[in-house]
C-alpha cells in the first residue's frame, strides 16, 4: 500500500494573507525608534525569510530613507534581538487582527482532507505564532504536523526543515508537495526532493511563474491530484 500522500503549505502569502498585521507591527517598531514608516508595499517584498530577516530589512530601509532626508547615515537603534523582541510582542498577540485566509484557502484544505490527504504548516514563522493563527480560524485539527522557522535545526530554504515536518507529519518526500510562493519554498523542496506547486496569488517572486503553478488556493487540490495521484 502506498504511503498517504502529504501537502505541505507555506503559510504567510500562501496560506495567509499576512501582510497587513506584519506592516502594522513593524511600524510600531520603527516609530518606537523614531525611524520613517514603511507603507506595505514596502514590506511586501521583505517577506518569506522569517522574523529576524524581516525586521532587519525594515530597520535598513527605514534608516536608509532617514539618511536620504538628513544626509548622514544614522545608528542601527536596537540590537537584533531587541528588535526582534519588540517586533513578536506586538505580533504575537493580533497575528490574524487584519490577515486572513486567501480566498477559497479554508475550502481547498478541507477537501484535500476528506480526499484523504495529510496536511502539514511549514513556515519560516515561529512555530507558537503559526499554531495560534491556525487555532484563531479553527484550522488546527486539519493538520498533521506545524513546522515554525524555531521548530529544527535548521529552516527554509534549508531542506531539512521541510523534511523534518514531513517525518513529523507521518509522510514521505516521495509522496509529499510543497505549496509556496517564495524562493525559500522552492529551494526546501528542490533539496527534499518534492514537487513544488508555486502560489501565484501570494507574496511571491515572478522568476518562479515558470514551476507548476496554481493561481489560487480554489486550484490546489486538483494541481496536486496531477502531481500525486492516489
Amino acid at each position: 500500500m502506498s504511503a498517504l500522500r502529504l501537502a505541505v503549505f507555506d503559510m504567510d502569502g500562501t496560506l495567509l494573507d499576512s501582510l497587513p498585521d506584519l506592516a502594522e507591527c513593524c511600524r510600531e517598531v520603527l516609530a518606537q525608534c523614531h525611524l520613517p514608516l514603511l507603507s506595505d508595499a514596502q514590506v511586501r517584498g521583505m517577506v518569506g525569510n522569517g522574523v529576524q530577516a524581516l525586521v532587519e530589512r525594515a530597520l535598513q530601509a527605514a534608516l536608509e530613507q532617514k539618511a536620504e532626508a538628513s544626509g548622514a547615515l544614522p545608528a542601527m537603534p536596537l540590537s537584533t534581538e531587541e528588535a526582534v523582541s519588540r517586533f513578536m510582542a506586538a505580533y504575537t498577540p493580533r497575528a490574524t487582527r487584519l490577515s486572513r485566509l486567501f480566498p477559497g484557502a479554508e475550502e481547498a484544505l478541507r477537501r484535500l482532507h476528506a480526499q484523504g490527504w495529510l496536511l502539514a504548516v511549514c513556515t519560516n514563522k515561529p512555530e507558537k505564532a503559526a499554531r495560534r493563527i491556525l487555532s484563531d480560524f479553527n484550522l488546527t485539527s486539519l493538520f498533521a504536523s506545524v513546522g515554525g522557522g524555531d521548530s529544527f535545526a535548521a529552516r527554509k530554504p534549508d531542506a531539512r526543515h521541510l523534511l523534518g515536518t514531513i517525518a513529523q507529519a507521518g509522510g514521505t518526500p516521495a509522496r509529499s508537495v510543497m505549496v509556496g510562493d517564495m524562493p525559500p519554498d522552492y529551494l526546501a523542496a528542490q533539496g527534499a526532493g518534492c514537487p513544488f506547486v508555486f502560489a501565484a496569488w501570494g507574496y511571491g517572486a515572478p522568476d518562479l511563474a515558470h514551476k507548476v503553478e496554481a493561481m489560487s488556493m480554489q486550484d490546489v487540490p486538483a494541481v496536486l491530484e496531477q502531481l500525486i495521484p492516489a
